[in-house]
C-alpha cells in the first residue's frame, strides 16, 4: 500500500482494548458479534471460542439486563480475546457491564438520555480507562438532521457522529472510537470519505445489515474494499446474517485481497468448462475447508484440467489438477507427481503437512 493510501490509519490516534490496540497505523482488528443470549454463559463462551479459532480478534456481545452485564465477568474468564459491551438506551447498563469487566462500550449517546446520563457512563469509563465507541446508524438518523440534508445522506450520518463525540469530548473524555454504519453501501463509503478527514479517532467500518452470506458478502467485500484502500479505517465487522464465523472467514480474506494482513492459505481455483473432468467443485470445497487450519502463508491452486492445469497454476505454491482417474501435483508451476483422482486431496494434505 502507498503512502499516499495509509494517511488517514497512520494518524488516527492509538486506542487500547483490553491487550489489544488499534489505531496509529496498528493492524486491523478484526472483530465479530455473538447472537447467543449473553446471559447463556456456556453458550456464549462457546461461540467465542468458535471465533476466537477462526481469527476474531475482539468479540462484542449485548447487554440489556442485569443479568447480561453479570454475565460478562464469568466470560471474560473463559475467553482470550477483548470483550465489547453492546448498550442501547439503558445507562445503568454500560455500567453495570464495566464495573464486570467489559473492554471497551458501544452505545450512542443520543439514545442514552440526558447529559447528565451520558456523564455517568463517562466517569465510570474515564475512572477504568474503558475505550467507548460511538455509534451511529443511518437509521437511527436524528429528524432535525433528516429535515435538514433532505433526507438520509452521508453529511448528516457524520453530523451526527461528530455531535455524539463532542458530547463526550466536552465531558472531558477522549477515548474514543467511532463507527458510522448504513445499508446502502455507497453513502457508507462516502460517509468514511467524509468523515476521515475530520477526526483524529480510529474507525471501526462496517455495512451494516447487509444480509445473508452471499449478499452480505459481496456488500461487505465492495464497501469494506473501497474503504480500506483509501487507507481508512482501523478495526472492521463484516455483519452478515448467519455464522459468525463467516464474518471472520470474510473479514480475513478481504484483508488479504487488499494486502493488509498476510497468513493462511489463498485457494484458487478455476471455474470450470466443458474440459473438466472431475468433480472440480466438490475438490474446491473441500481443499478450502482442508487448508482452514494451516498458518501458512502460500497460495494453493485447484485446477479441473490436466490440460491447462500447470501452466495456470504456475503461480501458486502447490496444485492440483484433475482428469479422467488421475492427477498431478504441481509445485511452482511443475508438475512433480502423478497419483490417482481419489488421493488427490489426502496428497495435497501430505504436501501441506512437510511444507517448507
Amino acid at each position: 500500500m502507498s503512502e499516499d493510501n495509509s494517511t488517514f490509519r497512520n494518524h488516527t490516534k492509538v486506542i487500547q482494548i483490553g491487550d489489544r490496540v488499534i489505531g496509529g497505523g496498528n493492524p486491523i482488528l478484526i472483530q465479530s458479534m455473538t447472537n447467543t443470549k449473553t446471559e447463556n454463559v456456556k453458550e456464549t463462551v462457546a461461540q467465542i471460542l468458535r471465533l476466537e479459532k477462526a481469527g476474531c480478534e475482539i468479540i462484542r456481545c449485548t447487554v440489556p439486563t442485569p443479568e447480561a452485564a453479570k454475565a460478562i465477568a464469568e466470560i471474560k474468564k473463559q475467553i482470550h480475546i477483548p470483550l465489547v459491551a453492546d448498550i442501547h438506551f439503558d445507562y445503568k447498563m454500560a455500567i453495570a457491564a464495566m464495573e464486570n469487566g467489559a473492554d471497551k462500550i458501544r452505545i450512542n449517546p443520543g439514545n442514552i438520555g440526558s447529559v447528565d446520563k451520558v456523564k455517568a457512563v463517562v466517569d465510570v469509563a474515564k475512572e477504568r480507562g474503558i475505550p467507548i465507541r460511538v455509534g451511529v446508524n443511518s437509521g437511527s438518523l436524528e429528524k432535525q438532521l433528516v429535515e435538514k440534508y433532505n433526507g438520509v445522506t452521508a453529511e448528516g450520518i457524520v453530523e451526527s457522529a461528530l455531535d455524539k463525540v463532542h458530547i463526550i469530548e466536552d465531558l472531558g473524555y477522549d477515548n474514543l472510537v467511532i463507527s458510522i454504519k448504513s445499508s446502502d453501501v455507497l453513502m457508507c463509503v462516502k460517509a468514511h470519505e467524509l468523515l476521515a478527514g475530520k477526526t483524529i479517532y480510529p474507525l471501526h467500518v462496517g455495512i451494516t445489515e447487509s444480509g445473508t452470506v452471499q449478499s452480505g458478502n459481496i456488500k461487505s467485500a465492495i464497501g469494506l474494499g473501497l474503504i480500506l484502500h483509501q487507507g481508512i479505517g482501523d478495526t472492521i465487522r463484516v455483519s452478515l446474517t448467519g455464522d459468525p464465523v463467516e464474518e471472520i472467514k470474510s473479514a480475513r480474506l478481504i484483508l488479504r485481497t487488499l494486502g493488509l494482513r498476510k497468513g493462511g492459505i489463498e485457494v484458487v481455483s478455476c471455474p470450470t468448462c466443458g474440459r473438466t473432468q472431475i468433480d472440480l467443485i466438490g475438490l474446491a470445497t473441500r481443499v478450502e475447508k482442508l487448508v482452514e487450519d494451516y498458518p501458512l502463508d502460500i497460495k494453493v491452486a485447484v485446477m479441473g484440467c490436466v490440460v491447462n492445469g500447470p501452466g495456470e497454476a504456475k503461480e501458486a505454491d502447490l496444485g492440483v489438477a484433475g482428469g479422467v482417474g488421475e492427477g498431478l501435483l504441481i509445485k511452482k508451476g511443475e508438475i512433480v507427481r502423478k497419483v490417482p483422482e481419489d488421493q488427490l486431496l489426502n496428497v495435497l494434505k501430505e504436501e501441506l503437512d512437510h511444507w517448507q
